[in-house]
């Protein structure tokens, strides 16, 4: 028993997929706006035996939201978020029936650049940080050689602590739905 849980099982190819993500604001004068469809492209590689895996992958993301002001005399204003970062999640896995997975694990965003702007495209000065640790959670198939993901994130700390200079907790919350091709 000990040795078939510990066959090993090694596959490695690309990766693409899609996301819908937003930002979950918390501070005086601002609230979470519309959701932002993203993508991401990049690769995997897993490791592990018939039940339990590990999946690093490597990914080049862009996501983004909205964020709402609102000034003292009630009237909002917009702001458009757009992210380009590389994402590393580290999945940890649990096979059922060799093609149904359940995983959780912590994903690294280095922040690559961002475009903050209003709706009338002024840029604006937004404090955001370099990198952000946060978690990955979610389930997959896998159907021959191709693998399906869905998964929801978020953030574990603030990706900024103002936008204009006024404070705020701002968090990148999505779900990710992607697909992914073995090589072997």
């Amino acid at each position: 028993m000990m040795g078939s849980a510990m066959a090993q099982d090694f596959s490695i190819g690309p990766k693409v997929g899609v996301s819908q993500g937003n930002i979950a604001v918390n501070g005086e004068g601002y609230s979470s706006g519309d959701s932002k469809l993203g993508y991401h492209v990049g690769a995997f590689v897993r490791m592990g035996g018939s039940s339990f895996f590990i999946q690093p992958e490597f990914l080049y993301t862009n996501t983004g939201g909205q964020i709402i002001q609102k000034d003292d005399a009630g009237e909002e204003r917009n702001i458009d978020a757009s992210f380009n970062r590389l994402d590393i999640p580290m999945m940890l896995g649990f096979k059922v029936a060799n093609f149904f997975r359940l995983q959780a694990g912590p994903i690294a965003s280095i922040l690559l650049d961002y475009k903050i702007e209003d709706a009338v495209q002024v840029a604006q000065d937004v404090d955001y940080r370099n990198a952000t640790i946060g978690y990955q959670a979610g389930v997959g198939l896998d159907i021959g050689n191709l693998i399906l993901d869905l998964k929801y994130e978020s953030s574990l700390g603030k990706n900024s602590k103002s936008v204009a200079g006024f404070e705020t907790d701002q968090r990148q919350n999505q779900i990710v739905l992607s697909a992914g091709f073995r090589l072997f």
